[in-house]
């Protein structure tokens, strides 16, 4: 079933939102079990076999983190050369466990707060949100080269790293749901054609079946 929201859009609108949250449901469902994996084997003390289960994770969060930031550039990009303007609340730093992104999310809070007009803030958002996705994306990869190259006195670290940063794209994932949302809803009908062009959505595998994930995977992000 639809959420109620999407009772207000237009098919066009409908259809493109469903794409869009389904290509980054499936690349992340992907991601997750692969973590959840690697992170199963390290707990049954498999620590040579966690290693390489975990290096699979590389490739598949490169692309979903590629594809996060087509959908922030995308809807920053529109936003910023056309007169919309959607509604965007402060990004809350309690949804986010490393530090730089809990800095990172308080001060785009303050600016959007106290500088930033209805519409800035929206663009404003859009934008620290896909900086913050690449940075994630690079943590992680910086500490999937660290265990791969044998710093095992870094574990703990290195596997704590992984699972923040999964936590932390979990986050900015939801928040992008819901802009991505937000800016259907006002996105006049007649430019929709334009946008779906030069979103450009990366193909990606087939759907898969809803996956179970183990408790404390997700990042709570009330609605906005």
């Amino acid at each position: 079933m639809r959420e109620d929201w999407c009772a207000w859009l237009p098919d066009s609108k409908a259809r493109l939102n469903e794409a869009c949250s389904r290509e980054l449901e499936t690349l992340y469902n992907i991601f997750s079990v692969s973590l959840d994996e690697a992170l199963a084997l390290r707990k049954q003390g498999a620590h040579a076999k966690a290693c390489e289960a975990v290096y699979v994770c590389r490739g598949i969060c490169f692309r979903f983190s590629h594809t996060l930031e087509v959908v922030l550039h995308g809807l920053h990009q529109h936003a910023k050369h056309f007169p919309v303007v959607p509604n965007a609340a402060p990004l809350d730093s309690a949804n986010f466990q490393r530090t730089r992104g809990q800095r990172t999310a308080k001060l785009a809070s303050l600016i959007s707060r106290v500088l930033l007009s209805h519409r800035s803030q929206f663009i404003h958002k859009a934008s620290t949100l896909k900086d913050m996705v690449t940075d994630l994306r690079d943590e992680f990869c910086r500490a999937l080269d660290d265990l791969s190259s044998g710093l095992f006195y870094r574990t703990d670290s290195l596997w704590n790293a992984l699972d923040q940063c999964h936590f932390d794209l979990t986050t900015c994932l939801r928040e992008t749901n819901i802009l991505f949302k937000s800016f259907l809803l006002v996105l006049p009908e007649e430019q929709l054609p334009a946008f779906e062009a030069d979103l450009k959505l990366p193909r990606s595998v087939a759907p898969q079946p809803k996956l179970v994930f183990r408790h404390g995977r997700f990042a709570a992000v009330p609605g906005k």
